[in-house]
């Protein structure tokens, strides 16, 4: 006869400094395997072992037993550590004002003194059960929708990047050459990978090469191959990039840097389809689709003859533009949680997530770098990361980012901020309304109604 293994009992981190309060509490939650703590210091050093889903947390702590700081300083605190706690708020002190401000702060409920165990344990029981769903809730996302990618890879809420996605899925099926403009770090090659995979060329080769990172002696001999003795060192007869895409997709990643000789050479290509390796005499027929992508203005150097029209319109037959990170609300947030979750694994498994402060920082920084920026970020971060949760401080982004440009009309001031603001906390809560609209401090019928009116999907 085998012994069961003892029940796994959810934990409950009761925050009380009085003695007589604290037997009581212990007693009457036998469900729970109860964690006392009688001050601000205890309670951060039980939440960091322990990890309890939900506090009751008493705004009367010392050294200001009468006053309500130090409670509000824990309750902060707790949530940066661990922002999915579900923290249950009890004061006598100015009862209205402290609740208020204890959701505003982010507290899950709040429950005034005198306390009563019946109904102070359904706050608790609903807590725990509030909590349970959220987790499932979660995993159930992660698993149908790893995070939410959508064309292949590619992570994102934002309507402007779905729209982008959309829109490569559409010309995926077309035999037409695509371009893709954006910033550096925008996310190009991954969308050219993505269009690959949807089109009917996906069991061909995706091949690319950076125009910008090879020297301008050797990128004819990459592109187009080379015959041996072609040249000193050409030892033997080599395929170019076209050749190797030959029934797939040639990704040229920043087209703009091909000098305007080898610019030629690739326009007799798109237009024949028919290539010559150096030094050779025979033409080789190639089937393979161009993507290509650059962060210049190919119009302005058509203007300065530094870029032929010809080629342009070539290669631009779908122009396709890529918004930077800034413009795409809420993105920031997902992408963090994919890259913490991809590094944290190898790296510093100790880290589980984001604070409140770093998911603050990330919603408001400018994003130079875009998305790679934000990558390094993540990544140095988790390695440097003390706590089980990323910080601001661990990002290093302390700072603010660009205020957005002024709006003197209140409707439309009104929409932009409920627009950016929704997409944040649907980012935030990874899609879960019931929480996204606590984080708003609205109803989820209000939710719904802004969601059906501003054209939101959840």
């Amino acid at each position: 006869m085998t012994d069961t293994p003892p029940k796994i009992l959810p934990k409950l981190l009761i925050v009380e400094d009085d003695i007589g309060l604290q037997r009581q509490l212990r007693w009457a939650y036998e469900d729970y395997t109860v964690l006392l703590a009688g001050s601000r210091a205890e309670a951060i050093e039980l939440l960091r072992a322990e990890e309890p889903d939900v506090v009751t947390l008493d705004l009367g702590l010392p050294p200001d037993p009468d006053g309500t700081s130090e409670g509000f300083s824990a309750l902060a605190e707790i949530l940066a550590l661990k922002p999915d706690t579900k923290v249950i708020v009890a004061s006598g002190h100015g009862a209205q004002e402290s609740a208020l401000r204890a959701i505003a702060g982010g507290a899950w409920d709040f429950y005034q003194k005198p306390i009563e165990i019946d109904a102070l344990g359904l706050i608790v029981s609903r807590a725990f059960h509030v909590h349970a769903l959220e987790r499932e809730n979660a995993r159930l996302a992660e698993r149908v929708t790893g995070d939410g990618p959508v064309l292949g890879q590619m992570i994102t809420s934002a309507p402007e990047m779905l729209k982008v996605a959309r829109t490569i899925e559409r010309v995926a099926g077309a035999d037409v050459s695509v371009m893709l403009l954006g910033a550096s770090g925008t996310g190009k090659e991954l969308l050219a990978r993505g269009l690959h995979d949807s089109s009917p060329r996906r069991n061909g080769a995706f091949v690319a090469i950076n125009c910008a990172a090879i020297p301008e002696t050797l990128l004819e001999s990459e592109l187009f191959g080379h015959e041996k003795g072609a040249f000193t060192g050409a030892v033997k007869t080599t395929q170019g990039k076209i050749e190797q895409a030959q029934g797939g997709t040639l990704f040229l990643d920043e087209v703009g840097d091909i000098p305007l000789p080898l610019q030629v050479k690739l326009l007799r290509f798109l237009q024949e389809r028919v290539i010559e390796r150096i030094g050779g005499r025979q033409p080789i027929a190639v089937d393979t689709r161009i993507v290509c992508a650059t962060h210049q203005n190919l119009e302005a150097m058509i203007a300065q003859t530094t870029f032929r029209e010809d080629l342009y319109y070539r290669l631009a037959e779908i122009v396709v533009r890529i918004p930077a990170l800034k413009e795409r609300p809420g993105d920031a947030a997902l992408l963090a949680r994919h890259f913490l979750k991809r590094y944290a694994k190898d790296m510093n498994p100790t880290v589980k997530g984001l604070a409140a402060d770093a998911l603050a920082a990330l919603d408001t920084w400018h994003w130079p770098g875009n998305v790679r920026e934000l990558e390094n970020r993540v990544k140095r971060a988790v390695i440097m990361a003390d706590g089980k949760y990323v910080t601001a401080s661990d990002l290093d982004l302390q700072g603010t980012g660009d205020e957005p440009a002024e709006l003197l009309n209140l409707k439309a001031a009104r929409e932009v901020a409920d627009r950016t603001a929704i997409r944040r906390a649907i980012a935030r809560t990874q899609g879960n309304i019931s929480g996204a609209a606590k984080m708003l401090g609205i109803s989820r019928p209000t939710l719904y109604d802004l969601l059906k009116s501003y054209d939101i999907q959840a």
